[in-house]
């Protein structure tokens, strides 16, 4: 699914009007046929309505929601803000239909307003401000969007909450954004519905299809877009009846240090489980008998040191891929072994956890890293090696740029996990839950994706492949433990129901197509 800005809405809209070709106001009721139906199916008759529009296109489609909502039998009461004198002409034509349906139902406000009473019951309709917002509300519209957010009654918004825009917030003022109860985007996914910090006022998210063309969508070229099962699927590699170990890759994971071997124990399970042949590990002394235990799998390269990474393996030519970091630490002299071994890489390499924390404290070592590594930070890490961010738009530029940077992948890590491309682009992940904030689940990413690169899947099919599996097996798990008793095992032992899901939705999707 593609995310579009506000600029690339407003031309899909316009492309829509010009080669449907449908009129704009024809095009508005559409939508507003679809929002009226969730609120009816949400809210019944008895729940009076309170609908607040603003002068432009947001608030004809209020309007025509209003009029449609009076159609249906509820007691609605719209105000319109006209006090430039000036509204959109859509607006203006959804004003008048207003009135020649029940003129008392609205109330224009030109100079003072007078607010409604606003309680607990009651609806309010927001239509205030949409996508096209590009400047923090202030003066009486921040004062109206601080009266409903104090007032008990549930709130509906139109396309956005009034006051968030829909790319950069970062100067944006927080007190003046309406906090919806559900918010009715219209066409698109916005991409500050995907940062934490809007959740407050985003609410319940839908995104309602109104139609727009697909063939003008086709050709608009976004630069970020939303995984779906659909697409990931189709990039699962099938397995040949005849294949052998040696044909499935063979994976090198760098990973765990005294007290840490669990990191290396879950990294390298989570690689055996995600299809990869072979698998060595290459672990400190003091970690062999647990692993020899816990993943009979592995092959075993033991350190040298007794408890931590400080000898590089010579050589990955027989190596399809390598993990390295879940664990390890970020001693000294781990630091220069992790250099050296990433500086002799001849395949695809996942950095994680400590590789991460090594090179946030040795920047002019990323100058030396490999050509299309593949790092995997949070938020923290991220910043540790970008510097402090003020919001998630800019932690999410910076991941970008340093993923262009290096020439590499940024897998930033959240609610919706992001895949920042050598070329720009961003693919948002929306699989996985809260239950997956818990210690081990990147050990387990990163196992994943060392599994997909070493069984051959591209730098980028193993990223989006990987990020969406780790989540889908998250989901499948909360489903059955719930989420507050998920733990990091237990997204390696859902891993291949998850490999079954995405390959049955891929099944019925080819059958219903064919059908």
């Amino acid at each position: 699914m593609k995310i579009l800005t506000a600029a690339q809405i407003r031309e899909l809209d316009k492309y829509t009007i010009e080669h449907e070709p449908i009129k704009s106001v024809d095009l508005m009721e559409r939508a507003a046929h679809a929002l009226a139906a969730v609120i009816c199916e949400r809210w019944g008759r008895e729940v009076p309505v309170v609908v607040f529009a603003g002068p432009g296109n947001n608030g004809g489609d209020a309007l025509a929601v209003a009029r449609l909502l009076i159609v249906q039998g509820y007691d609605v009461h719209a105000y319109l803000f006209n006090i430039t004198g000036h509204l959109s002409a859509d607006c203006a034509e959804n004003r008048q239909r207003l009135l020649d349906k029940r003129s008392r139902s609205l109330t224009e406000v030109t100079q003072e307003f007078d607010p409604p009473r606003l309680e607990q019951g009651m609806l309010v309709v927001d239509g205030l401000f949409g996508s096209g917002l590009n400047k923090p509300l202030a003066g009486g519209f921040a004062s109206l969007v601080k009266y409903i957010n104090a007032a008990k009654a549930e709130v509906v918004s139109i396309d956005m909450p009034s006051g968030l825009m829909p790319e950069d917030n970062t100067y944006n003022v927080s007190a003046n954004i309406i906090r919806a109860t559900l918010t009715l985007t219209l066409g698109h996914m916005k991409l500050a519905f995907l940062f934490a910090e809007h959740e407050q006022y985003v609410g319940e998210l839908q995104v309602l299809d109104i139609g727009l063309s697909a063939e003008g969508i086709a050709k608009t070229e976004a630069h970020y877009t939303l995984m779906e099962s659909s697409s990931v699927g189709q990039l699962l590699m099938p397995r040949h009846p005849f294949a052998h170990k040696g044909q499935m890759g063979h994976a090198l994971l760098i990973a765990g240090s005294y007290g840490m071997a669990g990191a290396a124990i879950l990294s390298a399970r989570a690689c055996m489980r995600s299809g990869a042949g072979k698998l060595t590990m290459h672990t400190p002394r003091r970690n062999v008998a647990v692993m020899q235990q816990a993943v009979p799998e592995a092959v075993l390269d033991i350190d040298r040191e007794e408890s931590a990474f400080s000898d590089p393996v010579p050589t990955t030519d027989e190596f399809q891929a390598m993990g390295v970091g879940p664990g390890i630490g970020t001693s000294e002299q781990t630091g220069i072994a992790l250099i050296a071994q990433l500086r002799r890489a001849q395949c695809p390499v996942v950095a994680d956890a400590d590789a991460l924390n090594i090179l946030a404290g040795r920047r002019a070592w990323l100058q030396q890293l490999p050509k299309g590594i593949i790092l995997t930070p949070h938020p923290k890490e991220l910043e540790r090696m970008e510097g402090q961010c003020i919001d998630s738009f800019e932690r999410l530029t910076k991941a970008r740029d340093l993923a262009e940077r290096l020439q590499g992948y940024v897998i930033l890590k959240g609610r919706y996990t992001a895949i920042c491309m050598p070329d720009g682009h961003i693919a948002f992940n929306p699989t996985g839950n809260a239950g997956m904030a818990t210690a081990g689940s990147g050990d387990v990413l990163t196992g994943i994706i060392t599994g997909l690169l070493a069984r051959g899947y591209s730098r980028q099919h193993a990223s989006m492949l990987g990020v969406y599996l780790h989540g889908l097996a998250g989901d499948l798990a909360a489903d059955a433990l719930g989420q507050e008793s998920l733990m990091a095992s237990d997204l390696v032992d859902y891993l291949p129901q998850a490999f079954q899901t995405l390959q049955a939705e891929v099944t019925m999707s080819e059958e219903e197509s064919e059908g």
